[in-house]
């Protein structure tokens, strides 16, 4: 792992959010992608926007000691956690629109839930085309609308109203590619014609509504340079309770959760 220097706050955001966003939300999909890839034994494998790395532990477990899987994200507290999951997978510090990889590299490119967040789209897309060897497999899974995620929309509208438009941007920004033509059109800006692009439904699962709330008030927000102070997360937290019982399954808090998937092989030329 390259030398990657992380502050304690940065590292206990990641922290907050391996532990509470990522099985409630992430951890559902990361086969699903890996399917998208045709991911198998002795793939050589990129995570792009790895996170704290769920994605890319699950393809090592596919590609087995014959293959290598590497992923690379630009936040020091993501890979600092993500080294400390998985030490023998090669992580990077970098940004999807200038991938510190080879041309040709790897058999297979995947991307879960960070494309929303990129600054060049279409440079990163040209990015990973440029390390996928041909018949090469890309997959980007991005979350569908906030339409149809009426969770987070109520979170959206409870947000705006006690912490203001900043706060509540953060939240719309995952669901901005919730739609399969923008999705399309900005493989198509890329060059990468003929994507293939699937809704599928998922399930968001968490243990209470303040475990939900939490995750975003004191680890997304704050991951996003946006932290409020404490009074402000006491009287969301507890407008939270009553504006998402509807989604009360005993205990718990289950929601629909669904995501777009885009599959894209690199053809010889």
């Amino acid at each position: 792992i390259m030398n990657i220097r992380a502050t304690s706050a940065e590292i206990e955001s990641a922290r907050v959010y391996e532990s509470t966003l990522v099985p409630a939300e992430m951890a559902e999909w990361t086969e699903r992608v890996l399917d998208a890839a045709e991911v198998s034994p002795g793939d050589r494998v990129l995570d792009v926007a790895c996170g704290t790395g769920i994605l890319a532990r699950t393809a090592a477990a596919r590609v087995g000691s014959r293959g290598y899987v590497a992923g690379v994200d630009p936040a020091p507290g993501m890979l600092h956690v993500a080294g400390e999951l998985a030490p023998g997978i090669d992580w990077r510090q970098g940004a999807a629109e200038s991938l510190p990889f080879d041309d040709e590299a790897f058999d297979a490119v995947v991307s879960q839930f960070g494309m929303m967040f990129f600054q060049d789209r279409p440079q990163a897309l040209r990015e990973m085309r440029r390390v996928l060897r041909t018949g090469g497999r890309l997959a980007v899974a991005v979350w569908d609308s906030l339409e149809n995620t009426p969770v987070y929309a109520d979170v959206v509208v409870l947000l705006e109203r006690q912490a203001g438009k900043v706060a509540a941007d953060v939240i719309r920004q995952p669901f901005v590619l919730g739609d399969p033509a923008a999705l399309a059109a900005v493989f198509a800006g890329a060059g990468l014609d003929e994507v293939s692009i699937g809704r599928q439904a998922g399930t968001g699962k968490f243990p209470d509504v303040s475990t939900m709330m939490e995750s975003d008030l004191r680890g997304w927000l704050p991951f996003n340079g946006v932290v409020l102070d404490e009074e402000t997360i006491q009287a969301i937290l507890t407008e939270a309770e009553t504006l998402l019982a509807r989604y009360r399954v005993g205990d718990g808090l289950v929601f629909d959760n669904p995501a777009l998937i885009a599959r894209w092989r690199r053809d010889r030329e």
